[in-house]
């Protein structure tokens, strides 16, 4: 799959031909409609080549005559400049934050720039599009990575002209030699360049960030103008000659296998070509498929008609005893006794024995979906001795390797192609519904597209676990903190992938072992349980959950003293301080999501800035005033800092919603300051779903919900009338911006609820007892 970005301007229409189909943009009316002014960039038209034409453009451009010192940049002889975007594009903006990275450390000049998909390929790297890691794990690699090819271009100047390379300068596609002021271009340049040999990354040094045009500036969505237009191509637009369709009815339980169906109603239907009974998974059950009966037709419509006359009955198998109800009950009885403990500072227990005053609350958060617009859907064409895969993956190395496997093929006789996402949040990072697709397009000896329906994606999702949390308190005369206990209760993600249930040091790293808070006794405490869903990571993970809990019993913590909520936080936090030794926190593991202490401390100044910040946008001193009431809370995760204030209120049926809304992040370094400001607006849109209504419950082993009727999604009525974002400028090394936005989210709702109606919640979603 293509897709490509010319950064040209697109010739006008003649006044007389429509805007659509083949509707062109003007690049100033462009920019102008989207109030963008970014100096020197041309933005042109969207060019998409059909999928089944396509080509793999890095294996293109590496064909092609000039500079290529990688895999991810390509210089012609024309000038042109070819960049590849190695990760999945979903919304986040990567496909335009990567693409001003590469031009800025290169010197680039963006009217010359074409930005094309890399394919899955462990040729780049890490391409798994989750854990915001894109930039964050590999911001300096990626300014080496086009610092070596800006070197080679100045080292073929300077050999041309005779002068010393730290004379000349790249910028705007060509080198200057900065005394004489003589150019060549890049163009001219790439030849001699691709003849000379390529220095390691470690001695090649970056820019100075002087010197980064754009970085750290609101830049636009480059594929915006495809999204509106309608000629981006995400999963389900791909079209193949002789393309079949397939649906599936998958076992109701996870482990279920098919009792019996009726083949032959099935192929009665008109356009019902192939009816396919799916491996059986086997635990543990990692990406493969789930089972069941597929039905392969000329079209959708027929495979849906086809599926319902199926008629399947199933044998459930054990994970049939699992019911909501229960199981939270067992979580209960979990936490309420001692768990594995993972953190350990002074002497908790006897502390808590003797405080003056202890307060103690119990959370419960349900197994929450991913719900993307887009539900999982994957094309596959098998010719041969080679498969060709189209998909909205995450991570199209797993995706390469899952297909491989099902088909019982090397991973060399693979290739996947990466579309458009919409939406993912961690789900399509699961290969599941890729190995679906190759396995019925082997069988079928035809192109597949396998599509899932909304209820399919509802009721065979890779779930958010489901959690129960315990805090204690212990509080001296003064109501200072002195002892502080956690336990958590839940089945980890790796009961996915195998026995192992009991939660680890990897997940409470999430916002318990990090937690730097300045209380002399701290223990944490965990405890496992078998999982009877597939678990898997949802956009924050554990970070969901966590602080839902933390929040929401600082802020008991404050009601208990008739303390502001504000003020018992950053008494907690304690000074501003940077946390580099796992004895400080008094752990013995923390993975820090991979990264060095030294380099990313848990830093408890950062999280009082943006407390601080955020309270004083939202006016919080005025927190119950005007028929409102202000929520306030605060996360690390990701190896960034948010907080967030929430104003609930009730409208005029006496419904609460949430009716202003203020995020504030300091994220490090920041790639793209728009792309950052809309991920803080959607992760309070995502993060009020959840906390209002998210929840999968299941009974015997059946999920519940099936649609958005029964799991309702923040619509626009129900937004917040407005959102603040404020990006705490900083020179610290980028952390994540993707999901650091969610965790406080939930919390700052439930506290503000708690101080407009008295009521605390305890336990998510909120409708479950309140009306919203």
């Amino acid at each position: 799959m293509i897709h490509e970005h010319w950064f040209e301007p697109a010739p006008r229409a003649p006044e007389n031909e429509p805007d659509a189909p083949g509707l062109r943009i003007v690049r100033r009316s462009f920019l102008s409609a989207l109030n963008l002014s970014l100096i020197g960039l041309a933005v042109g038209w969207f060019e998409q080549a059909e999928a089944a034409d396509a080509k793999a453009p890095a294996a293109s451009a590496a064909a092609a005559p000039g500079l290529q010192p990688n895999v991810f940049i390509h210089v012609a002889p024309s000038g042109e400049v070819t960049l590849v975007c190695h990760r999945s594009e979903m919304g986040q903006g990567i496909r335009s934050s990567l693409p001003f990275l590469f031009a800025d450390e290169l010197g680039a000049d963006m009217a010359r720039v074409r930005v094309v998909q890399g394919d899955g390929d462990k040729a780049y790297g890490d391409q798994n599009t989750d854990g915001s890691s894109s930039i964050r794990n590999r911001y300096e690699e990626l300014r080496r990575i086009a610092a070596t090819a800006r070197s080679m271009l100045v080292a073929a100047a300077a050999q041309h002209w005779g002068v010393a390379p730290s004379s000349c300068t790249a910028k705007r596609n060509q080198v200057i030699h900065t005394p004489s002021g003589r150019t060549l271009s890049f163009g001219e340049l790439a030849i001699a360049a691709s003849k000379l040999p390529a220095p390691a990354l470690a001695e090649v040094e970056p820019r100075p960030d002087s010197e980064l045009e754009h970085i750290g500036r609101a830049l636009p969505l480059l594929d915006a103008q495809a999204y509106v237009t309608g000629r981006a191509t995400f999963g389900a637009d791909v079209r193949i000659d002789g393309m079949l369709t397939a649906v599936i009815a998958r076992p109701p339980v996870v482990g279920g296998r098919v009792a019996r169906f009726d083949a032959q109603a099935a192929l009665a239907v008109p356009g019902v070509r192939h009816v396919i009974e799916m491996p059986v998974p086997e635990a543990p059950y990692k990406f493969q498929p789930w089972g069941g009966v597929a039905v392969v037709a000329d079209h959708t419509w027929a495979a849906l008609r086809g599926r319902k006359a199926l008629n399947v009955a199933w044998s459930d198998g054990d994970n049939a005893v699992y019911e909501s109800e229960r199981y939270a009950e067992q979580l209960t009885e979990l936490i309420r006794a001692p768990g594995k403990a993972l953190r350990n500072l002074g002497d908790t227990e006897a502390a808590l024995g003797k405080a003056a005053r202890r307060v103690e609350a119990e959370y419960y958060v349900p197994h929450l979906p991913h719900a993307p617009m887009e539900p999982p859907v994957a094309v596959a064409r098998c010719d041969g001795d080679h498969c060709e895969v189209w998909a909205p993956t995450q991570n199209p190395q797993a995706a390469r390797t899952e297909a491989a496997r099902a088909l019982g093929w090397p991973e060399e006789k693979v290739t996947v192609h990466v579309t458009f996402l919409g939406g993912a949040f961690g789900r399509k990072s699961k290969a599941d519904f890729v190995s679906e697709a190759v396995f019925l397009a082997q069988k079928t000896r035809a192109p597949v597209r396998v599509q899932w329906t909304r209820e399919d994606d509802l009721q065979h999702d890779y779930y958010n676990t489901v959690s129960k949390q315990q805090l204690v308190a212990g509080l001296d005369a003064a109501g200072k903190v002195v002892a502080w206990r956690h336990r958590t209760a839940f089945p980890p993600i790796a009961t996915v992938f195998g026995p192992n249930h009991e939660p680890g040091a990897g997940d409470l790293q999430q916002g318990i072992l990090d937690f730097g808070i300045s209380v002399p006794n701290v223990r944490a405490e965990a405890a496992g349980i078998d999982a009877h869903v597939r678990i898997g990571w949802l956009r924050s993970v554990y970070n969901i959950f966590h602080a839902f809990a933390e929040n929401s019993f600082v802020d008991e913590i404050a009601q208990a003293r008739g303390a502001d909520m504000r003020d018992v936080l950053l008494e907690l936090y304690g000074p501003a301080r940077q946390i580099r030794s796992l004895e400080q926190l008094g752990v013995s593991e923390l993975r820090n999501y991979g990264a060095a202490l030294e380099k990313h401390p848990v830093d408890m100044g950062r999280l009082r800035q943006v407390v601080e910040r955020v309270t004083e946008a939202s006016g919080w001193n005025q927190r119950k005033a005007n028929g409102r009431a202000l929520g306030l809370a605060a996360h690390r995760s990701f190896l960034s800092y948010t907080a967030v204030v929430a104003s609930v209120v009730h409208d005029a049926q006496g419904v609460l919603r949430v009716d202003e809304a203020w995020i504030t992040i300091d994220a490090g370094k920041v790639m793209n300051l728009d792309r950052v400001r809309s991920q803080m607006e959607g992760s309070l849109i995502f993060g009020m779903s959840l906390a209002l209504y998210g929840a999968i419950t299941m009974k015997g082993g059946v999920v519940q919900q099936s649609n958005f009727h029964d799991l309702k999604l923040v619509r626009i009525g129900a937004a917040p009338r407005q959102i603040h974002v404020s990006v705490i400028e900083s020179d610290a090394p980028p952390g994540g911006v993707g999901e650091p936005g969610l965790p406080p989210v939930a919390p700052a709702i439930a506290n503000a609820v708690f101080a407009l109606t008295g009521q605390r919640v305890r336990e998510l979603p909120i409708s479950r007892t309140l009306r919203v």
